[in-house]
């Protein structure tokens, strides 16, 4: 049986909005989007957005943080804001019979954030120690010291949610700023799933948003190429190591995009079906796991694995991984693994849709790489279509296991 998903366009003035409707339970998400995100912060206000995002449900208008949240709990409304590395997002979730007050409470965060000195204090500490334990774990430091490498001079290279430094000198005004950039009128991507009409979404979209600025936020620098990188080694007291590795990817826009995912899911990210699980870990025991796959941004795919192993035993394992990288190069996917990571593609699938937050989360994401509304529907066939001899030039185009970078936080032993 062919999973098939109903996605109808809502129009809603100049706006556009993915629709699935299901009433089989009375609930709505509802997610929206702008391009900008985090890589609009000013490189000494880092992290000013990601506070800005916290900061929009506690309290807003005439309610403060407690007065907020008890109207959010007291209807059983979900209501969040997430500041990503390229964009901004927005969403709710809630009953069908409480939606005008959802529509307005998600409206009054976004229109008349208060910012309140004793809620920003807060977030604020929450943020800061955040921040601080993440430089305290071999993972959170391997993190920051790969990015910063691929990326030295683009806002791709900095953390999201800023550092202990600029966060704890970080002006109200910058996070007001930010604010202001990037929540706007324009620019919007939208999506919806529930117990929705289309006519009732096009009705409730323009409240959703009225009084915003006019007008969309700044476009986001484009992400550079990844700078590829020798070793990279941190030394942080511990008995472990954490590892990330990765290389260049392809636009999401890529016609082999789709393929590029099945070679990468046989080579890293098919759990103990995958070659990299089954040479470090089954065969070798040099780690508990290891992954990698494509990690989306600026319309860009980057690829970017990560593992964890004891100190002894982090240079086997790295040279295992350049081996397998190297042969998958080279020799692509076989025919069974090929049909292995098909038949979990495609039957994994309808998993995606099994609530309405995920569903419109989905659609959401669809709808930042530019998908055409038809493209899911489609896409058992592409997978379906694919062949070991395409797969392999595809694993051959791309697949760079000169261009491998790594960075290991811990003590390591053999790099």
């Amino acid at each position: 049986m062919t999973f098939r998903l109903d996605i109808q366009q809502v129009t809603a003035g100049a706006r556009t909005a993915w629709l699935i409707e299901d009433h089989s339970v009375p609930v709505v998400s509802l997610a929206w989007a702008w391009r900008g995100g985090a890589a609009l912060d000013a490189p000494e206000h880092a992290g000013a957005l990601a506070m800005g995002a916290a900061l929009l449900t506690e309290g807003a208008g005439g309610l403060d943080n407690v007065a907020f949240a008890d109207a959010l709990r007291d209807e059983g409304i979900g209501l969040g804001f997430d500041a990503q590395r390229d964009g901004f997002e927005g969403s709710f979730r809630a009953l069908r019979p409480v939606l005008p007050e959802a529509v307005r409470l998600a409206n009054l965060a976004m229109r008349a954030p208060r910012l309140d000195p004793a809620a920003l204090t807060r977030v604020r500490a929450r943020a800061v120690a955040g921040a601080r334990a993440a430089l305290e774990t071999p993972r959170g430091q391997v993190g920051r010291a790969f990015w910063a490498a691929a990326y030295p001079d683009h806002p791709a290279g900095r953390p999201t949610g800023g550092t202990v430094e600029t966060l704890t000198s970080l002006p109200e005004a910058a996070i007001r700023d930010g604010l202001a950039r990037q929540i706007r009128g324009g620019g919007l991507i939208l999506a919806a799933a529930g117990a929705i009409t289309p006519a009732e979404l096009a009705g409730m979209v323009p409240a959703l948003f009225e009084g915003l600025p006019e007008g969309e936020p700044p476009a986001p620098p484009p992400l550079p190429e990844f700078r590829s990188f020798a070793r990279l080694v941190v030394q942080v007291p511990a008995p472990q190591s954490a590892i990330l590795f990765g290389q260049p990817g392809l636009p999401v826009s890529d016609p082999d995009w789709e393929a590029f995912q099945v070679v990468l899911r046989v080579l890293a990210g098919g759990g103990f079906s995958s070659r990299l699980m089954e040479a470090v870990r089954v065969r070798r025991g040099l780690a508990y796991g290891i992954g990698a796959g494509l990690d989306s941004m600026f319309g860009q795919g980057v690829v970017v694995g990560s593992s964890a192993t004891d100190n002894a035993k982090v240079g086997e394992a790295l040279a295992v991984v350049r081996e397998e990288w190297a042969r998958m190069a080279a020799e692509g996917p076989t025919a069974a693994e090929l049909d292995d990571a098909v038949a979990f593609l495609t039957g994994n699938l309808p998993l995606q849709f099994t609530d309405s937050r995920r569903i419109a989360g989905t659609l959401l994401a669809l709808r930042r790489n530019d998908r055409p509304i038809g493209w899911l529907n489609d896409r058992a066939d592409r997978l379906r279509a694919l062949t070991p001899a395409a797969t392999a030039a595809v694993a051959r185009r791309l697949l760079q296991p000169d261009r491998l970078s790594i960075a290991v936080a811990g003590q390591p032993e053999g790099v």
